[in-house]
């Protein structure tokens, strides 16, 4: 960061600081940009977002409270910032971002969506290791890093589903806006007591940041002179301490200027494809009269996130941001004639994923973020409200008819149109579950998503007598062969 340079003017009767250019003065050179961190030293490591308390100016939408175009290519942007002038382009060791639903804004409640859209394009540039269950099978390597959002049992937000005591995942823990429990100064004493080195990144708006930095004084570290200002989401803090036990405090600053227009891709990889996976079509008539009228629905699955069949992290891989950040165009061109979502919903992210995976450390859960994450620019693009499914676990025995009657009863979504990023598997599940509340449905074939097909949209429609139509003859229209492996760059 260059400090500003001052000179002193007498102005009785007061002194006045006046900029040193035109005192006559040659200009300090500027200071030079502090070096990436010790990989032998536990280093913490905070990334500012934005939210709609603390910002710069452009880069939050007031009445969605997610983040703008601006927004977000400032969090792209940021990423390479991140990993080469403070990580020194090592491995990141842990992610941890805020969770979503502790910090709702505006009156209708929108989730903070921005602190977990800001490290994922880090996540995507960082490698995490998978190993098969098999012997010497080998593992699988992808460029993508799980990120930490899940709750606590007993620190959920009111009206927000308990974690499954089946599932537990402590590791998963995130960051919470309200501290129940003071959650996130356990967090990092804990850390800090292993005393493990490595890269741990929390990403959190200002008020929560700022919270997390005082309380280091609380774990023997006062000496670090610790903000009490914000200054942007540009800056970035660092707390490192050594392996004798002195901490100190390293502000970085990106001096990132973003752009206010949606970011670029390479056409290349997304250019428009055909659909290519076999399709179906049906009907019901007879519906109980509980069953929403005039609503069209969208499903779509999270983008691509399994390069073998051992790898899942609870994120998508780097291939897939490439899908996600295409979906503001090619949903769009899919629709084409066809009504389009005036709101977007997903599942909350603090949801776990049970047993995923293998990895180095034994069976592995994780953080839920592949849905959200996948349809987060989507939103961002076309201004869309952007609400988290939160009542009921993906993971209930009878989570597809908890999704049914959330999404298709009782009026919530009557004459509505959106968007829902949702786990394929359970999709054909809860138009199943839907289905058994008509009295009459059309012959039609068993409903499965194919295990490879990241592409498909299937619509569901009711019609304004509660009817039902449903098929998958759209398609997002990007083939998964031509992505490529490591992100796009900004």
């Amino acid at each position: 960061m260059t400090p500003a340079v001052f000179c002193l003017r007498l102005l009785f009767p007061a002194l006045v600081l006046a900029p040193l250019a035109g005192c006559g003065a040659p200009s300090s050179p500027a200071a030079p940009d502090p070096a990436p961190l010790a990989a032998g030293n536990i280093n913490l490591i905070f990334v500012v977002s934005d939210d709609l308390g603390y910002q710069a100016s452009g880069d939050v939408n007031a009445d969605t409270a997610n983040l703008t175009a601006q927004g977000l290519q400032r969090a792209l942007l940021m990423a390479p910032f991140l990993q080469t002038s403070v990580l020194g382009n090592n491995n990141v060791t842990a992610i941890y971002a805020l969770e979503p639903m502790t910090h709702l804004q505006t009156a209708n409640g929108y989730p903070d969506m921005a602190a977990l859209e800001a490290v994922q394009q880090f996540a995507l540039i960082n490698q995490f290791t998978m190993m098969s269950p098999y012997p010497d099978t080998g593992s699988t390597t992808g460029n993508s890093f799980p990120i930490n959002t899940s709750y606590l049992p007993g620190s959920e937000p009111p009206g927000v589903v308990t974690p499954s005591p089946s599932y537990p995942c402590a590791a998963c823990q995130g960051l919470d806006f309200n501290d129940v429990n003071s959650d996130n100064e356990k967090l990092l004493t804990a850390l800090v007591s292993v005393k493990a080195a490595g890269y741990y990144v929390f990403s959190a708006p200002w008020e929560t940041t700022s919270s997390l930095l005082a309380s280091l004084s609380a774990l023997g570290q006062s000496s670090l002179q610790i903000p009490s200002d914000y200054h942007g989401p540009n800056t970035i803090y660092a707390v490192s301490i050594t392996p004798s036990g002195s901490a100190s405090l390293t502000t970085y600053n990106s001096n990132l200027k973003p752009l206010s227009t949606f970011p670029a891709l390479d056409p290349g990889p997304v250019a428009p494809s055909p659909c290519q996976f076999s399709t179906f079509a049906l009907s019901a008539t007879g519906p109980l009269s509980n069953i929403n009228k005039n609503e069209t629905l969208y499903f779509i699955r999270h983008a691509n996130a399994h390069p073998s069949d051992i790898f899942s992290n609870g994120n998508y891989v780097a291939a897939g941001q490439w899908r996600a950040l295409d979906l503001g165009n090619a949903i769009p061109s899919a629709l084409q004639g066809k009504p389009q979502p005036t709101d977007v919903y997903s599942l909350d992210p603090a949801q776990v994923t049970p047993d995923a995976g293998l990895a180095a450390s034994g069976p592995t859960s994780f953080s839920h973020n592949t849905l959200a994450l996948t349809a987060e620019p989507y939103a961002i693009a076309k201004n869309l409200p952007y609400s988290l499914v939160s009542r009921f676990l993906l993971t209930d025995k009878n989570g597809p008819q908890e999704a049914s009657n959330y999404f298709f009863q009782n009026g919530q979504f009557t004459n509505q149109t959106i968007l829902v990023a949702w786990e394929h598997t359970n999709i054909p599940q809860i138009l199943t579950a839907l289905l058994a509340d008509y009295s009459s449905v059309s012959t039609y074939p068993a409903l499965a998503w194919d295990a490879y097909d990241y592409d498909s949209i299937w619509t569901v429609t009711l019609d304004e007598n509660g009817n039902l139509t449903a098929n998958n003859s759209l398609c997002e229209g990007i083939d998964s062969n031509q992505l490529p492996a490591t992100a796009p760059q900004f």
